[in-house]
């Protein structure tokens, strides 16, 4: 059976859509679990609004309460955890069912096809042991082109790339998973075996990296492709994640330059000076473009210093302790 964790913040556009994808599916039994970010925009009305037009029974999980059942339950986490503290309150409620053993995250700006589930499931039944799985993400704005089919990690420089990104099923060829280093977070299925085996995912990173994070410490389970379970992702539709035709916002360039650093000081410390250059290079090509605010965030991410007020200011002080190690810690 599987468990979905939906981790929403200002996710109110976009949310009805993703649970309505979910809603019919092919796969019976989900145990999808809304893992809200003290969102301010209506979001959780959003749900409850959408769950009374479709006649869904939606329960609302305290956060010392009982495991999830069947169906569809909001989690309000009480404050901004970032993506993997979300996720992480959302995965302790799924590991207490025992039937749970597939675990799919998925992004409130994804919708999944009717039968991505059920191919997930088909998929984990037949491939034996495993970390983390990925499907065929698809932008939503260009349905016919591909976002991601799974990772890569370049190793002298941190950088991520999405595989087939940008092109069209037809003409690109599934890599070999062997092959990959991450499969993305805005779609992905863990095992019980590999959480159990890896833990939750590393809570410090806030935005970003944490699914790259995640796979690193899989070990000897490998990360396995499913093309047939595809989604449609808007891509960013709250943080600036760069799309087809969008340059990425200060705000995910703070996020996206300082976990690189974080990352590699983790994972790959030998590489921390070519890293640095690489990225700095990519920060002069944004000056060069005439997008300063974004070449600042990135600079000031890189080299660890505190975000610009523009980025500091989208995180609610109560938050920015868990965001950028600033201000008042959580009690």
């Amino acid at each position: 059976m599987i468990g979905v964790i939906i981790v929403t913040f200002q996710s109110a556009d976009v949310i009805a859509a993703c649970l309505e994808s979910l809603r019919t599916s092919t796969q019976p039994d989900l145990h999808v679990v809304v893992c809200d970010n003290a969102s301010d925009d209506g979001t959780l009305e959003v749900i409850r609004n959408w769950a009374d037009a479709n006649n869904v029974a939606l329960a609302e999980l305290s956060p010392d309460g009982p495991p999830v059942s069947t169906g569809f339950s909001i989690l309000s986490t009480g404050g901004n955890l970032g993506f993997a503290g979300a996720v992480n309150a959302g995965l302790k409620r799924l590991l207490a069912v025992p039937d749970l053993d597939l675990f799919w995250v998925l992004n409130p700006d994804s919708e999944a096809l009717p039968d991505t589930a059920s191919a997930f499931a088909r998929k984990a039944r037949e491939a034996g042991p495993f970390a983390l799985m990925g499907g065929r993400i698809r932008y939503h704005e260009a349905p016919g082109h591909i976002q991601s089919d799974g990772g890569v990690v370049f190793p002298w420089s941190g950088i991520c790339k999405n595989l087939n990104s940008g092109l069209l099923p037809e003409s690109a060829v599934l890599p070999d998973a062997e092959t990959l280093d991450f499969i993305s977070g805005a779609s992905l299925v863990a095992s019980r075996r590999f959480v159990e085996q890896a833990g939750l995912m590393v809570e410090d990173y806030f935005l970003y990296y944490e699914e790259v994070d995640w796979a690193a410490r899989r070990g000897d389970l490998p990360l396995i492709l499913c093309p047939e379970a595809e989604v449609l992702h808007h891509g960013g539709t709250t943080i600036g994640t760069g799309a087809m035709n969008r340059r990425p916002s200060p705000f995910a360039n703070y996020f996206n330059y300082r976990n690189r650093m974080r990352f590699v000081r983790r994972f790959r410390p030998l590489a921390l000076p070519t890293t640095w250059f690489l990225s700095m290079l990519r920060v002069a090509k944004l000056m060069l473009l005439g997008a300063m605010d974004e070449a600042a965030a990135a600079a000031r991410g890189l080299n660890g210093l505190p975000p610009p007020a523009a980025v500091r200011d989208r995180i609610a002080p109560g938050d920015r302790f868990r965001a950028f190690g600033t201000g008042k810690r959580p009690s």
